[in-house]
């Protein structure tokens, strides 16, 4: 191989390793930032649950070792729930010099929506789905049984719905990339409105603990953003590729 060759290849390395380091530096220094408030991060994040526990009950650690590492694992997660501005900017900073003009006007707006329903999502899981959901689990506890959840499990527990209602509300993002790229039209979609009901719950069923409240939660928002999606994608149908085909011509 050439030396010629391998220098795009070698500045390309150079270039991601650099954007990889500045995506863990964000996320370092907001940990750091954190690391004092671990309990206290830990502690509003439980409050949904403490909130709806009867009087007297409280949170358990089952695992010695849990007290010290699960609020500390949680704050490294919070500290790349917020970096994420910055590890998207990354990402973009590495791939836009490959990208075609029109794509380089659409992926930004994409970013900043993708990242904003990300955090929507989120928000809707703690101030919502959490309070409902506790609230629900803790009313239908059967006589006797005293609520002691273990924090460990708690944490790994609200993570997995975070994740699920974060992912979920990227519907409207997906539906505007796949319009306008062209794989499908708004058309097409609202013909499979039924079948777009049926799998909104298929994958909060999959996504979300095993129980019906979690998925009805989590599958009626999905279809309410299937709706807002197909609104807006009409302004995008198949503008992915006709621009594309013009800035070839054009090259050409």
């Amino acid at each position: 191989m050439a030396v010629e060759d391998t220098q795009p290849l070698i500045s390309h390395l150079i270039e991601l390793r650099k954007r990889l380091l500045n995506c863990i530096i964000a996320v370092l220094v907001i940990f750091l930032a954190l690391i004092y408030f671990a309990n206290d991060i830990y502690h509003a994040v439980a409050s949904p649950l403490i909130n709806q526990m009867p009087a007297g009950a409280s949170m358990i650690a089952t695992d010695v070792a849990s007290p010290f590492f699960t609020p500390i694992k949680l704050t490294m997660i919070v500290s790349v729930f917020l970096a994420v501005p910055v590890i998207l900017y990354q990402v973009w900073a590495f791939i836009a010099p490959a990208l075609y003009r029109h794509e380089r006007k659409l992926v930004m707006p994409l970013l900043f929506s993708s990242t904003l329903l990300f955090y929507v999502g989120v928000a809707f899981a703690y101030f919502i789905v959490f309070p409902l959901a506790f609230g629900f689990f803790a009313k239908t506890a059967p006589q006797g049984v005293t609520i002691a959840t273990d924090i460990t499990n708690y944490l790994d527990f609200v993570m997995t719905l975070f994740m699920a209602f974060g992912v979920a509300f990227e519907v409207p993002v997906a539906i505007v990339l796949l319009c306008w790229t062209g794989i499908t039209s708004p058309e097409d979609l609202k013909k499979k409105r039924p079948y777009i009901l049926v799998g909104a719950f298929v994958v909060g069923m999959l996504l979300t603990p095993p129980d019906v409240f979690s998925q009805t939660l989590l599958a009626i928002p999905m279809y309410c953003l299937f709706e807002v999606g197909v609104f807006f994608s009409r302004y995008y149908v198949g503008k992915g590729r006709q621009t594309e085909d013009e800035e070839q011509n054009t090259e050409s």
